[in-house]
């Protein structure tokens, strides 16, 4: 494998000239330390797949392709595409794609990609402004990714990892619990980035379970349902479930099913866990 030939983000924003795109969310991680605490956290071996969401300037693609089996490094401005392309020519393992990562088949990745795994691991410092859809989009390719070492800004990082009964507890803290373990690995400061931010961020990763928390025969009511529980966050849950279009095809009396469930429809949607929320989800189902 092909010694890094690239050094610091900061010789290279001075190379190309580079100024971060606002209205793609740019900021470029400047701190080396921080690359490759970040790359250490994703604990990639040489059989490893990798998948690296907004590569940029292409300091950590170059640490993970020195390590990984193959790496699909991903980024939707030309511009990087370009800077990866030049600086990282020497790594044969290394697949640059210029795309929007939300429209990515990630399972499509696999069958392009050098290895044996059947799963892929993922890493990024993604736009803070797409950070929950991003989030939502891998937890739907879930079944070809086995983790993930993600940047976010930190009071979405809170809401991620928020358990029952707090204030960041939502609707992000209840699918990601349902999917994966996440756990906070590190805090950022601003001054780690270019431009610097005017929010704190943090690394997370998730290991995606074997198994989703609790069996339900439709994912998608599963998620209706959470939405619908945290739509009026100062309402209880009956109250919230009284407004519910999904119950009307089925008959349900919002307080008639929550009382067979033992739930007590005063309740607020942030101090339900994610195994009762699979239990509304299967009562609904079965009507």
């Amino acid at each position: 494998m092909p010694q890094p030939v690239m050094t610091t983000p900061w010789e290279l924003i001075k190379k190309y000239g580079l100024r971060p795109r606002k209205g793609l969310g740019q900021s470029f991680l400047i701190d080396p330390n921080i690359i490759g605490k970040i790359v250490n956290a994703a604990d990639i071996g040489k059989d490893d797949r990798v998948i690296e969401i907004g590569a940029g300037l292409g300091v950590m693609t170059a640490r993970i392709a020195e390590r990984a089996q193959s790496v699909v490094a991903i980024d939707v401005d030309p511009v990087m595409i370009g800077i990866l392309r030049s600086e990282l020519m020497e790594f044969p393992n290394l697949t640059v794609l210029e795309a929007d990562v939300l429209t990515c088949d990630f399972a499509s990745f696999l069958d392009g990609m050098v290895g044996t795994p059947s799963t892929v691991k993922v890493l990024g410092n993604i736009p803070y402004n797409i950070s929950s859809q991003i989030l939502f989009h891998l937890l739907s390719s879930r079944r070809v990714i086995s983790s993930m070492v993600l940047m976010f800004q930190k009071e979405v990082a809170d809401r991620i990892t928020a358990s029952p009964g707090g204030r960041d507890y939502g609707i992000l803290s209840v699918l990601t619990a349902r999917y994966a373990r996440s756990w906070k690995m590190m805090a950022v400061p601003p001054h780690c980035f270019y431009p610097k931010p005017r929010v704190d961020s943090a690394v997370l990763k998730f290991e995606i379970l074997d198994k989703p928390r609790g069996d339900v025969a439709d994912d998608e009511l599963f998620t209706t349902v959470v939405r619908t529980a945290f739509a009026r966050r100062r309402k209880t849950l009956l109250n919230n479930l009284r407004t519910a279009s999904f119950l009307d095809r089925t008959g349900l009396d919002p307080g008639e099913l929550l009382a067979s469930l033992g739930i007590d429809g005063r309740r607020r949607g942030e101090t339900l866990t994610v195994e009762e929320f699979v239990a509304i989800t299967r009562a609904v189902s079965e009507k």
